[in-house]
């Protein structure tokens, strides 16, 4: 059974699900990424949380990310701290 953390934050008036992963996602490739990040925000809607979803792992000192375009000034600027320290809500299924 799969189980993800999900920082679920609002900012802007929009609903925000970041979910860390590890950095072994860095190796993917960007439709794996894609696929990954939509099916944890469709499994995440089912569970009942709103909002668009974003995932985000760290590789060496960076912090990367994948999410909609119109977030990225707001996703830049997120540490990994940050996101650890918003968790709020498991997901599973």
């Amino acid at each position: 059974m799969p189980r993800f953390k999900v920082a679920h934050i609002r900012r802007q008036g929009q609903d925000i699900l970041i979910f860390p992963l590890e950095p072994s996602v860095h190796n993917k490739l960007d439709s794996e990424k894609q696929d990954i990040l939509q099916e944890l925000e469709m499994r995440a809607h089912a569970a009942g949380l709103a909002g668009g979803a974003v995932i985000i792992w760290q590789h060496g000192r960076r912090v990367n990310f994948m999410g909609p375009r119109p977030w990225h000034p707001f996703l830049k600027s997120l540490s990994m701290s940050y996101v650890h320290a918003n968790l709020n809500r498991e997901i599973s299924w």
